[in-house]
């Protein structure tokens, strides 16, 4: 069912309406952050169906919402409580919400009208993946976005492979690996989004939309021109240093070559990286350099295998219970300590054996759950 505006879905973390010829999307889980659950992947994907098949749905926007209203936070990605409780009791659950969160991902890319994303505020993990798709990526000055999964023991899926790859030089190895937030500026210099607005200009571009033609040439241009606010274009003082150091062969000639660089840059990079799951970082940089030649559905497979063994460690000879997602998750979210007890505990200790595991299927190409991915 399409929603029209004196029927919007409100009682639902996901709030869907159509204003004039726009499908509007409001994220309505803020005490969260709008962190994404299971029944919240299904409603957009419900509603992106819908609207992708109805002649009067002419184009598509998403933004998030705070505790003050519409705005000031996007999705700060998956709800990785959710990830933590049904990784200890075995829930099924956890398997359906990546391949429908990754379904969907591919469903934005693919996307055949404008789509539309406010990136406002906390724009993280599952965020990134419900926006890195649209054709039209808005940022705000107080847009803070990463991939920050190898904080919690896993790695930026939802994509991150391939867009993470297609940043310019090795940026890209450089974010997927520290998990580092960049704002509105170096995300559009990255490629990761393409204008800014004032986010005092959100609302009104938010209402603009609904006596928007976005079937006449030239509509979007004119929308953008009324509220985009040009970003002071400051070159990232880091970039010969990152794609010097993050060029190397390996985690730890990364990390070597960092920690003999003497510069205040390198050593905080050194030490964010000392704090990342070892054996993380070793799978995520063969992620990310795999990813430079895949396209995105088959991205999306390769993630979705990486996931399941992130989830079931059994090549560790480790339970589920013990593996670093679990134990990642733990310090950062459920206890908090902030101390997370990695496996190995060193970036030097990693065995090729221990990462390459990760990129074997347990599916057969027939049987595997995002095989209709195109």
């Amino acid at each position: 069912m399409i929603a029209r505006p004196d029927m919007a879905t409100s009682a639902a973390e996901v709030v869907t309406e159509i204003h004039g010829r726009v499908g509007l999307i409001t994220l309505n889980r803020p005490k969260a952050l709008n962190a994404l659950s299971l029944p919240m992947i299904r409603a957009l994907t419900e509603c992106l169906r819908a609207w992708r098949d109805a002649t009067e749905v002419h184009a598509v926007a998403v933004r998030g919402s705070s505790k003050t209203g519409a705005f000031g936070a996007f999705c700060a990605g998956g709800d990785i409580r959710f990830f933590h409780q049904a990784a200890l009791a075995g829930d099924d659950g956890l398997e359906q919400f990546f391949t429908e969160e990754y379904a969907l991902n591919h469903l934005i890319h693919s996307y055949p009208k404008p789509y539309i994303a406010f990136m406002d505020g906390i724009v993280m993990g599952g965020g990134m993946g419900i926006s890195q798709g649209a054709q039209i990526r808005i940022v705000t000055e107080r847009t803070r976005m990463a991939m920050p999964e190898t904080n919690i023991g896993l790695f930026p899926d939802v994509g991150g492979g391939y867009f993470l790859s297609r940043c310019p030089g090795h940026s890209g190895e450089w974010l997927a690996l520290t998990g580092e937030t960049v704002g509105a500026s170096l995300a559009i210099e990255l490629g990761l989004a393409d204008t800014c607005f004032q986010a005092t200009q959100l609302a009104s571009a938010w209402a603009a939309l609904g006596s928007t033609d976005f079937e006449r040439d030239g509509a979007v241009d004119q929308w953008l021109a009324l509220f985009a606010n040009a970003e002071d274009e400051v070159p990232n003082p880091h970039a010969a240093q990152i794609d010097h150091h993050f060029a190397k062969h390996s985690v730890r000639a990364i990390v070597h070559s960092l920690e003999a660089d003497e510069s205040p840059w390198a050593q905080h990079t050194a030490h964010t990286l000392r704090r990342r799951s070892p054996l993380m970082l070793h799978v995520v940089l063969a992620q990310i350099r795999r990813a430079r030649q895949m396209t995105l559905a088959d991205d999306l497979r390769m993630e979705r295998d990486m996931i399941h063994h992130c989830f079931h460690p059994r090549h560790l000879n480790l339970g589920d219970a013990q593996s670093e997602a679990v134990e990642g998750i733990r310090a950062l979210a459920v206890d908090k300590d902030n101390t997370p007890h990695w496996n190995p505990a060193r970036v030097e200790a990693v065995e090729t054996g221990m990462v390459s595991p990760f990129f074997s299927s347990p599916w057969t190409p027939g049987s595997h759950p995002l095989r209709d991915l195109r």
